[in-house]
């Protein structure tokens, strides 16, 4: 054969192959485009985004966020608000705010009516109601609670059929094979008593229970500090192998069970805004059982504990506890006996707030929450409708909202087009930075101290961060009251005349030439310090930072700067910044404080001398981080706590915060307005920030919102089919060479051989 017919043959032996592996590609890739369609026909209405199990589809299931894992779930130590989220929907103090009502109104929640308060002397004989303050020695609340509210189901109430416990007395091998709750084939349940609530408020002084109001209590509740030594002692005469300390067989003498539905609850003197503590979980029951139940040792070595697994009359319960992942409360199947208000405010009833007016609660039957760190993945997962509601974080707020009219608040054009609502209100809350009365630079009661504080004070514009870091939502504070407390002063006789003048029927704030003057008189003059010739250096500490918060940092930075002043920030963990503020070795601190209940004293008491955290004794219960003490805004504390919402105690609280804007213990900071955004299948929305047992109120129509889901998240085809024809396309001509080249070598095989 000639080497060019050779050639040739290879050549086209050669072709002949990539033909081939072209066509094997293409099969593949016609295989593979395929499936995609056959799945796109047999995938239904589930989104292929979906997070969710299917199994969840359409189901009346509210679905929300946490950013911070829950500490403690156990009433006696929970107090954070990322912790209150869950248990306020699952334990039920005797009174509860109601929902719809403004100002927050207390109202019975277990309890039959509002507790009956009595007052009584040191010979222990009752007083009028009008009785002098003086002359009230003790006030008794009696609480009458409601029958027939059972415990949710849980494996500390169960029973043999003789009636004996069965998981009191677990040995090694019964806890071998128990992972978690779940694990136990056996659950019971029992009605509510008065011996609940009994059995936690002895719980306040447990010695292995840390509660943080602890301290307050023990200064009100009647023996509750004896109390508390009366059970160390009893703990430590305990034989080493047992656990279970029962508060049973100890009387606290200011608290006393009548009858099965009956308590009584004794304080020192008069304290009126104790009844609202009878509405947050600290004073919530806790049955025996329970408590005896997670004393096993067995079951504490795998963090089986009230504070992981709670145990409430609630409307929900606790089904899933992951706190790195996912959080689900469902339904409790004995809760029944609670509807929805029948009245509410002015607009209530035009907004659709009263639409379920007198229907039994609750209206959803499982809560998922799913820890979400980032912003953008929590905010594209609610646009995408994985999620019924969300925050607005800064880097969001402008696609969210546009102002209009006077500075009114509304959704945008494209949230609108999704049914999306704003909802907003101002927190019952204020952020502000603290000075360290102790330090001997911004601490103290010198008016060289006091003048440098003052100047801060001025410098710091928190107008202007509240428009860049805020987006305008929040209040510029003139003092430590939050709006919508009694005592709260707005307009120009609550102005504080030490930072702000009033211009043109608002306040603005001074000039900084003032704030420099004031530096200068508190020996600082141009921010050097006289006394050493040296710049002024002050310490900022903070809780560590994300990168998106360096920001901040570098604003606040400048705003020291104006007064040439420079400002070291100390960034530490929040373990090392509280062990800083408790010890008072920092010097300034950002801090904030979210009411417990709607009251001036709650507000107040964070600047109360004896309430110092430096050197006190009741250690973390102790809230006064600045260390502020001043013996005259401490006498008219002292006044105004126990006296009664009125004229009096309007003046006296008037001249206690005229007190604290002089001596300027804080950079009084700002009240933040909540907004939070809505799809249109989440109903009975009314913010309310005091009270936090709000889940039972709300509804959900799962069918409008496996609707929108489906419209919102439907998979764009058209790219893989394009995709698919182009190549199928490009490759067609390669398709038909290979037919031919298959056709022509079949024709030659069945020619003769040539001799």
């Amino acid at each position: 054969m000639q080497t060019a017919e050779c050639i040739a043959k290879v050549t086209d032996s050669y072709d002949l192959l990539n033909v081939m592996k072209m066509i094997r590609k293409t099969g593949t890739l016609f295989l593979i485009c395929s499936t995609v369609i056959f799945l796109i026909g047999c995938s239904g209405p589930t989104s292929w985004n979906d997070p969710y199990p299917a199994s969840e589809a359409g189901q009346n299931i509210l679905y929300s966020v946490f950013t911070e894992r829950p500490k403690h779930l156990d009433p006696v130590q929970s107090y954070s608000s990322n912790e209150i989220q869950f248990t306020a929907q699952i334990y039920q103090p005797p009174l509860q705010y109601h929902y719809l009502k403004r100002p927050f109104t207390l109202i019975p929640a277990t309890a039959v009516n509002l507790p009956t308060v009595s007052y009584y002397d040191h010979n222990d004989r009752l007083l009028s109601d009008n009785a002098e303050t003086e002359a009230i020695a003790y006030t008794q609340y009696e609480i009458l609670i409601k029958p027939n509210i059972f415990y949710q189901p849980h494996p500390a109430f169960a029973k043999n059929e003789g009636g004996e416990w069965l998981y009191h007395q677990l040995s090694d091998q019964d806890v071998a094979a128990v992972y978690t709750l779940s694990d136990f084939a056996e659950t019971g349940t029992r009605e509510l008593t008065a011996h609940d609530y009994v059995y936690q408020i002895k719980r306040l002084a447990h010695p292995k229970l840390h509660s943080p109001i602890y301290g307050l209590m023990a200064d009100y509740i009647v023996g509750l500090r004896d109390y508390a030594v009366e059970l160390r002692n009893a703990e430590h005469a305990m034989p080493e192998q047992e656990t279970f300390l029962d508060l049973r067989k100890y009387a606290l003498h200011g608290v006393k069970v009548i009858n099965d539905y009956t308590y009584q609850i004794r304080i020192n003197g008069k304290y009126p805004q104790f009844i609202y503590w009878l509405a947050m979980p600290f004073f919530s029951p806790i049955p025996w059982e329970a408590d005896l139940f997670y004393s096993q040792k067995g079951l504490i070595e795998k963090n089986i504990t009230l504070d992981w697994y709670p145990v409430g009359t609630g409307p929900y319960m606790l089904t899933e506890n992951n706190p790195n992942l996912r959080m689900v409360l469902k339904r409790n199947p004995h809760f029944y006996g609670e509807s929805y208000p029948e009245e509410g405010m002015p607009g209530d009833l035009e907004n659709g707030l009263l639409n379920d007016a007198g229907k039994p609660m609750p209206f959803i039957d499982e809560i998922v929450y799913t820890r979400e760190r980032e912003n953008i993945p929590r905010w594209n997962k609610f646009l995408q409708g994985y999620y019924d509601a969300s925050g607005i974080g800064s880097d969001s707020f402008d696609q969210a909202v546009q102002l209009v009219g006077q500075g009114e608040a509304t959704v945008t054009d494209e949230m609108a087009a999704q049914g999306i609502r704003l909802e907003t209100t101002v927190a019952v809350s204020t952020f502000y930075m603290g000075f360290n009365m102790l330090d001997p630079v911004v601490g103290g009661t010198s008016e060289s101290a006091r003048k440098l504080r003052q100047a801060i004070s001025i410098a710091v514009d928190y107008e202007e961060y509240i428009s860049i870091f805020a987006n305008g939502r929040g209040l510029s504070a003139h003092g430590p009251i939050a709006p919508g407390v009694p005592g709260y002063r707005s307009g120009k006789e609550g102005m504080n005349p030490v930072v702000y003048e009033w211009v043109d029927g608002e306040p603005k704030r001074k000039p900084l030439q003032i704030a420099r003057r004031l530096l200068a008189e508190a020996g600082y003059p141009n921010g050097i310090d006289l006394k050493t010739g040296s710049p002024l250096i002050l310490y900022f500490d903070v809780v560590a930072r994300s990168t998106e918060d360096r920001s901040i940092l570098d604003w606040m930075r400048k705003q020291f700067q104006k007064l040439n002043i420079q400002l070291v920030v100390r960034s530490t963990d929040y373990n090392r910044f509280q062990d800083k503020i408790r010890k008072g070795n920092a010097q300034i601190f950002e801090w904030g404080w979210h009411a417990d209940y709607p009251d001036p004293e709650n507000f107040l008491f964070l600047l109360y001398g004896p309430q110092r955290k430096a050197g006190n004794s009741s250690g973390s219960s102790a809230n006064n981080a600045a260390n502020y003490e001043n013996a005259e805004y401490d006498r008219l504390f002292e006044q105004m706590k126990d006296m009664e919402v009125g004229i009096l105690r309007q003046e006296i609280i008037d001249r206690m915060v005229d007190i604290l804007r002089h001596d300027s213990p804080w950079l009084w900071g700002y009240h933040p307005k909540d907004y939070g955004l809505y799809h249109a299948w989440f109903k009975n929305i009314k913010p309310n920030r005091i009270s936090n047992n709000n889940m039972k109120y709300y509804r959900i129509d799962a069918a409008l919102r496996e609707q929108k889901r489906h419209e919102w998240n439907a998979p764009v085809l058209w790219p893989v089919m394009l995709l698919f024809f182009v190549i199928v396309g490009s490759l067609w001509p390669a398709v038909l060479a290979f037919r031919r080249y298959e056709k022509s070598a079949a024709i030659k095989s069945v020619e003769p051989l040539s001799t």
